[in-house]
């Protein structure tokens, strides 16, 4: 498990916990959207820079 890939994961977690909070603000259901995808795609970035792949 290289930086990069920990600062992907981690950083997909952080946005998750945002998703979260925003939820619970009941924010625009638009802004929620965003942000998950966000999360979702540093976390699958991060998964896919994972060294077990090679």
């Amino acid at each position: 498990m290289n930086g990069l890939s920990t600062v992907f994961i981690l950083l997909g977690l952080f946005l998750l916990g945002g998703v979260y909070s925003f939820w619970k603000q009941q924010l625009p259901k638009s802004l929620l959207v965003l942000l998950s995808i966000g999360s979702a795609m540093c976390l699958l970035a991060g998964v896919l820079r994972l060294e077990v792949w090679n």
